[in-house]
């Protein structure tokens, strides 16, 4: 179906009256999160990727408001199997559960968990398979990380309805 110039024109009419508003917006629930937000220090490599994506989308705070703890864990298992029963392509399972406090008072505004998986061939030289499973493993840490950050400004977002205004500053309680 081809848009024409008057869908153009009136599709953000129709998504202001439906009760969108952009998360990244000035304003916004994105906007309290920027630069707020440190996540536990990482010490796994696995834990690294998953800051280092976190701080990519919120970026590096300075003074933050809240607090991000986490656990992640990862599960490896073959899912491609030869007839001589050599294993040509692996699945990396990955859960992380995650807390946002108040820095100050350590009240929890939310928590939740999120999983997804990555794949990786086991084919050609022992290095070539070593290196697809760090990319796989960094790829899911970026998953990971990107659905705790849209759970985040999600839950910015109804923090920001039930205080009737912007959440820069976490609520009294």
């Amino acid at each position: 179906m081809a848009l024409d110039r008057r869908t153009l024109l009136i599709l953000p009419l129709a998504l202001a009256a439906c009760g969108f508003t952009p998360a990244y917006k000035k304003g916004g629930p994105a906007e309290a999160l920027l630069g707020q937000v440190r996540a536990a220090d990482p010490d796994t490599k696995e834990a690294f990727a998953f800051v280092q994506r976190i701080e990519e989308r919120l970026g590096r705070p300075e003074r933050p408001l809240y607090d991000l703890d986490y656990a992640i864990t990862t599960e490896t298992g073959g899912v491609g199997v030869t007839a001589d029963n050599r294993t040509t392509r692996y699945n990396i399972t990955g859960v992380v559960t995650f807390r946002i406090s108040d820095t100050l008072s350590g009240t929890v505004l939310a928590s939740g968990r999120a999983q997804s998986f990555t794949a990786f061939n086991a084919t050609g030289s022992t290095v070539a398979m070593l290196a697809a499973e760090e990319d796989a493993e960094g790829r899911l840490m970026h998953i990971l990380a990107d659905q705790v950050v849209a759970r985040l400004i999600a839950e910015m977002a109804a923090l920001q309805r039930r205080n009737g205004a912007p959440a820069a500053t976490p609520p009294a309680g």
